[in-house]
């Protein structure tokens, strides 16, 4: 009977990786208050989970970036203008909320920054000068030295080429990008142990005041999001229709968010969209194209979450934003939440492209992205809610929107 009865480990392993990462937090708390001498000695796990996250961001952001713009069709922006541009602005418009936020609430973080060396850029020409320089740097070593924007420059170079490769190439490359997703997702399961590290050596190290500053962190992020959900879309839908947005938005909250939110996957959740578009009435051949695509590219949590952290990071290190530079962070963080991963916390490992902009290193740069896990817990399920909705959200605005106007020429 004690031999089929499953042990304490593989209990563990049938859980979610929210309920691990929990776990993961509450021991790593529970240790720093017991034993803070053996809960310093945690850091090493810790250290270990940032440098696999350090190992597979750069490759991560390149073969994703390369296989979605590679495998692109061609004309099928044509058919869904309307809704792509809805799904880009909903995402910069995210992106200015956070950074307004940010400014408004900043957050303070515990890094170890203390043994790196970070160079506050003086203002946007040097911005920008330091911007051009990573496009043009040498692929191999902007991979080696996680020269985020070069490595981003060369995927979407090398993905507009290879769409006009054959369809066999095209294949190779959406497979190497399951693979690198695959060995992500294995670096992922480890989260639980290196959130359990982390929390457990900072919290015996600095004190439990580091955990207000994470939930003023959290506080902002989700602050954002219902922001965006709640005014900023609703605005967006208005101009698009010109009538109360607020019975489209809320039916795609309550439908498609709710389910979202629990299951945490933007893809896991397209079933759902899609039927709550046929509910709607919206035109197949639209949606059907739409929603999938928006899945990928929609992200104005994402964007929030990426924008957030890296201003979070700026504040800390007491590196000083002004307006240009901002609207340049809002932008690159548009674009990066377009090529987040759709693993959980895929858009966290996207965060050092962001830092790059500011001069902050990766070592710098991978200690924010490890604080993302430990908030993730919330900050994951409800950018994905966020995502989620707006794909339909805005598909059917697009779709009503385009009905409208073929009426008033009618």
């Amino acid at each position: 009977m004690t031999a089929s009865s499953p042990s304490l480990l593989q209990r563990l392993k049938r859980l979610s990786l929210v309920s691990q990462i929990v776990i993961g937090l509450i021991a790593g708390i529970a240790l720093a208050l017991i034993a803070p001498e053996v809960a310093k000695s945690t850091a090493f796990i810790g250290k270990v989970f940032v440098s696999a996250l350090k190992a597979v961001a750069p490759i991560l952001v390149f073969v994703l970036v390369m296989a979605s713009i590679a495998n692109h069709k061609h004309g099928q922006e044509t058919h869904i203008r309307p809704i792509l541009f809805l799904y880009l602005l909903g995402t910069f418009a995210a992106s200015v909320v956070a950074v307004v936020a940010s400014m408004m609430f900043p957050s303070s973080l515990v890094l170890s920054s203390h043994d790196v060396a970070v160079t506050a850029p003086g203002g946007i020409s040097e911005v920008l000068q330091s911007l051009l320089l990573s496009v043009v740097d040498n692929p191999v070593s902007a991979l080696m030295n996680a020269n985020f924007i070069g490595i981003l420059a060369w995927a979407i170079g090398m993905g507009v080429a290879i769409r006009h490769a054959g369809d066999t190439t095209r294949e190779v490359l959406g497979d190497l990008s399951n693979g690198v997703t695959l060995i992500v997702r294995l670096v992922i399961r480890f989260a639980p142990l290196g959130i359990f590290g982390l929390v457990a050596s900072t919290l015996a190290t600095s004190g439990f005041g580091a955990l207000i500053g994470y939930v003023h962190l959290l506080a902002v992020l989700l602050g954002c999001m219902l922001f965006v959900a709640l005014v900023m879309n609703p605005l967006i839908v208005f101009w698009k229709l010109r009538r109360n947005p607020y019975p489209l938005v809320l039916m795609c909250l309550r439908e498609s968010g709710i389910t979202a939110f629990f299951t945490r996957s933007s893809a896991a959740n397209i079933p759902v969209n899609l039927e709550l578009s046929k509910r709607l009435g919206l035109h197949e051949d639209t949606y059907s194209v739409s929603i999938p695509l928006g899945a990928t590219i929609n992200m104005a949590g994402a964007a929030i979450t990426i924008t957030v952290l890296t201003l979070a990071a700026v504040h800390t290190l007491g590196i000083a934003v002004d307006i240009p530079t901002a609207i340049l962070l809002s932008v690159v963080a548009a674009i990066c939440a377009c090529g987040a991963s759709g693993v959980a916390g895929g858009s966290l490992l996207l965060i050092p492209l962001a830092c790059s902009l500011f001069g902050i290193p990766s070592e710098i740069a991978m200690q924010v992205v490890a604080v993302g896990f430990i908030i993730g817990v919330l900050q994951d399920s409800a950018e994905t809610a966020l995502n989620s909705s707006t794909d339909v959200l805005f598909t059917a605005a697009a779709c009503l929107g385009e009905e409208a106007k073929a009426e008033r020429l009618a």
